[in-house]
């Protein structure tokens, strides 16, 4: 008597395990639908992308890195010492990334916890590639274009963990502490080696600098971040801002502004409720 495989690999299983039985033994179409639709998650959760500038085309973010203290007046306004430093680095969520559009103010809510919103406008560098242990000379290569940022601060609660040697991520990253322009490709643009900088409030200019008095330059950031971690295409760098930061509060409108790169401009609106 032939006896059916199918059957008793059913009958020999649980109960509760008789469709896995039944599964295995699938004719080749199931099986092969089954492998391609994957596994199923949960929940969806929405890519963070950027639009690139001229192109339909999204840039998809990985990971946000910044540095900390890279011009010499912020550093020592921020009460370090730029000449015996090192970088250092710290990252954000990617869902910290508020996508404002040039030539529009963007609205940005004043976050919970803090009485004390700083602002600090920043050169971004978005990579299309990466690696371990970057050389100088070959840094500039993985880098796909450039955008003008903020990374917004709560400046009390980082100083407070600061004080208390606790991390500070709080004050960094949070919804939206990133605002950004669109990505434009280095082939439109080029790379960013001087250039003035400057972020004005209401109409009055608070910061003021040029790219060429970053401390550590873009290449150098992406050499010595991949020393620390294997960069990957998708990671952006917010390279550091220049001296005089400070608070704003709602209704205050931020004006950033990068030689070569559209502005970006930002008005603080009361706290979500």
């Amino acid at each position: 008597m032939t006896t059916n495989r199918r059957a008793v690999l059913g009958a020999a299983l649980p109960l509760g395990a008789a469709g896995m039985g039944a599964a295995l033994v699938a004719a080749p179409g199931e099986a092969a639908a089954q492998v391609a639709s994957g596994p199923r998650t949960l929940f969806e959760v929405p890519p963070t992308t950027i639009p690139v500038a001229g192109s339909e085309m999204r840039f998809p973010v990985r990971r946000i890195y910044c540095i900390g203290r890279n011009y010499a007046a912020h550093a020592r306004e921020m009460g370090s010492d730029p000449n015996r430093e090192p970088p250092f680095f710290f990252q954000k969520p990617t869902d910290a990334i508020q996508f404002v559009a040039p030539g529009t103010v963007g609205d940005h809510p004043y976050p919970p916890l803090t009485r004390n919103y700083h602002y600090e406008v920043e050169l971004v560098a978005a990579l299309k590639s990466g690696g371990r242990n970057i050389p100088i000379d070959r840094a500039l290569d993985h880098v796909y274009g450039y955008a003008v940022g903020l990374d917004m601060t709560r400046r009390d609660l980082q100083r407070a963990l600061g004080d208390e040697k606790k991390p500070w991520e709080i004050g960094k990253s949070f919804d939206r502490s990133a605002p950004i322009g669109p990505i434009h490709p280095v082939e439109r643009v080029g790379h960013f080696k001087d250039g003035a900088i400057s972020l004005a409030v209401n109409g009055t200019v608070k910061q003021s600098s040029d790219l060429k008095n970053m401390i550590w330059s873009v290449a150098e950031q992406i050499s010595k971040l991949s020393e620390a971690f294997e960069l990957k295409a998708g990671d952006i760098i917010y390279s550091g801002t220049p001296e005089n930061v400070g608070p704003v509060v709602a209704g205050d409108v931020m004006l950033c502004k990068i030689q070569g790169l559209p502005d970006l401009s930002v008005r603080v609106t009361p706290p979500l409720a």
